[in-house]
């Protein structure tokens, strides 16, 4: 076991933490103290020289970015490209390997029911246009990938990518990812991963996972700025993506035309928040200090004892399901609208939001029920915070 975090170090490094008890993780992290000085200290340097010499002097800095999300996931620098976010990863890959001919001649992409929406509609969209089908693979009982019936869908011989997702954003499961990785390889299909709720949660290793393709998110367990993203690639896979949206930061102007670079900056842009790409950095690099083993023993050991809780008051259901379970806790109150206890939640100055089939449309529908309250706590929350929420949902029910 990781020796245990220095919670008080955390919450004074955090000044969010003086301001609110902040359970909405999932959806965005309190950005430490030092990442706010590096975003803070690049915008004045940008507005006393001028950007390009800026971003010319945090050359360093923005190396150190690719360097540290790489430990993040197992990869190496020249795999990773800095993105605006989870979905703009997904797009740029995504769309590149449509734009290569990976969807040539029809056949199946595979996804699961915990897909996140964005995701799925660059799947319809690509369907509707290059004659291939999407199919939605089955769950088990509690919620995960069902393994053999992707197995079984594999073997049909016709499947171009399979899409599935590490943790879901509207339940707290954890999808048995290198399950998944193992079944694409012995099929010799490429697999995507949507790592947007598990990178800065979770340890992530892309090579025992065994994808190609993964997508992550800044700002949620990072604890990084919003509008920052990272794609990782796996090297042997690049030359089978022609990224859309390419100029002169992907590709260099030949006599021809262009030619791409042969590394993941292929999938970057040259106009970027060059000063939130820094405070990602600094976020990474408190993360890697910490240490993801740390990070997640701490994170569900506040997510169970949410969950016991919960459970423990009348009226109130847990949803997560899973044989592993995340620091996303989702709930729902007989008699109560999610919405109205998110509301009395920030009365009681407790962050936290709602999921609804809005986002989750091929697995909520038949649930039971059309939103669930989720809760996400993070490193720094305490035991008194999540006493704060219980006593709220307490209130509701009543």
């Amino acid at each position: 076991m990781p020796a245990p975090l220095d919670v008080a170090a955390l919450r004074a490094a955090t000044p969010g933490c003086t301001r609110v008890a902040h359970l909405n993780n999932a959806g965005a992290g309190l950005m430490s103290a030092a990442t706010l000085a590096a975003v803070r200290a690049h915008l004045e340097l940008e507005a006393t020289i001028g950007g390009y010499e800026a971003a010319d002097a945090a050359a360093d800095a923005l190396a150190a970015v690719r360097t540290g999300a790489a430990r993040l996931v197992g990869g190496a620098p020249d795999e990773i490209a800095v993105t605006t976010g989870d979905t703009a990863s997904f797009t740029k890959a995504f769309w590149g390997f449509v734009l290569a001919g990976g969807l040539d001649g029809g056949g199946r992409i595979l996804v699961d029911r915990i897909s996140y929406s964005s995701h799925w509609f660059g799947v319809v969209q690509a369907a509707r246009r290059h004659g291939v089908t999407p199919e939605v693979v089955p769950s088990r009982p509690d919620g995960t990938i069902d393994v053999d019936a992707l197995r079984a869908a594999l073997a049909g011989g016709d499947v171009r990518l399979v899409s599935a997702t590490h943790v879901a954003t509207h339940r707290g499961l954890i999808n048995p990812v290198d399950e998944v990785g193992a079944a694409c390889r012995a099929a010799g299909v490429p697999f995507f991963l949507d790592a947007c709720q598990s990178v800065g949660q979770l340890p992530v290793d892309v090579g025992a996972i065994g994808c190609d393709v993964l997508t992550a998110t800044g700002r949620k367990w990072l604890r990084g700025p919003r509008g920052t993203g990272l794609l990782w690639v796996r090297r042997g896979f690049l030359e089978r993506l022609d990224p859309p949206g390419i100029d002169g930061r992907a590709a260099s102007w030949t006599p021809d035309g262009y030619g791409l670079f042969a590394d993941a900056t292929r999938f970057e842009e040259f106009e970027r928040p060059i000063a939130a790409e820094i405070g990602l950095g600094v976020a990474i690099a408190e993360a890697l200090e910490l240490g993801l083993d740390a990070i997640a023993a701490r994170v569900n050991e506040l997510a169970e004892r949410l969950r016991a809780g919960l459970v423990a008051i009348p009226g109130v259901a847990v949803h997560d399901g899973g044989r592993r379970r995340s620091g996303i806790v989702t709930f729902t109150v007989d008699g109560a609208e999610s919405s109205q206890v998110r509301d009395a939640a920030l009365a009681a100055g407790v962050n936290l939001t709602f999921a609804t089939t809005n986002a989750a449309m091929l697995d909520m529908p038949g649930s039971g029920h059309d939103s669930v309250v989720r809760a996400s706590p993070h490193v720094y929350n305490t035991d008194e915070e999540l006493d704060r929420l219980l006593a709220v949902v307490r209130t509701v029910r009543r």
